[in-house]
């Protein structure tokens, strides 16, 4: 029976990583420490993004010492990392390819709803980019855009033209 059980939680937990790594914004609230997870495919990769709190009566309140906010890399290294605040942007270039993990850490007992976002940018190299032959399909694509484009602005000339003409009959 815990057999069972501990396949379902493994299922449950890569289901979970799998929608967080599709997830380029989330809320999270943050009672102690709170972590969500990016996977960046390339080295050199830059991973920017922000957050703020986005709940925070009690910062109006009294003296809140923020959140802190850490990034950790797959290496178990901290790539960033901020104290005290509620609310930030922050950019690197990823060391290694890997899991990243990114923390919220709320040191006051007051649960705070965080709102972050992350974006990992890849510039490719000539070796990441298609070939000619790949592109064949694509121009093709773009030549029927390109007219129905056309098409369309041709329609819009048209009807700006009978507008025209309508207020002049009616003057």
């Amino acid at each position: 029976m815990e057999k069972g059980w501990g396949k379902m939680w493994a299922l449950m937990v890569l289901l979970l990583l799998n929608w967080v790594s599709n997830v380029s914004s989330l809320s999270v609230t943050v009672n102690e420490v709170e972590c969500v997870y990016e996977y960046v495919l390339y080295e050199g990769d830059t991973v920017s993004g922000n957050f703020v709190v986005v709940d925070h009566d009690i910062f109006w309140s009294s003296d809140h010492p923020g959140i802190d906010f850490t990034v950790t890399s797959p290496g178990g290294n901290t790539v960033q990392n901020l104290k005290g605040t509620s609310g930030d942007k922050f950019e690197f270039k990823a060391p290694r390819s890997g899991m990243y993990k990114f923390c919220f850490h709320n040191p006051y007992s007051t649960p705070e709803t965080v709102s972050f976002y992350i974006h990992v940018g890849h510039i490719p190299t000539e070796h990441d980019l298609a070939k000619d032959e790949h592109l064949d399909p694509i121009n093709v694509k773009i030549a029927e855009l390109r007219e129905a484009l056309e098409s369309v602005t041709a329609e819009q000339k048209y009807l700006k033209a009978r507008d025209a003409r309508h207020r002049n009959s009616n003057k």
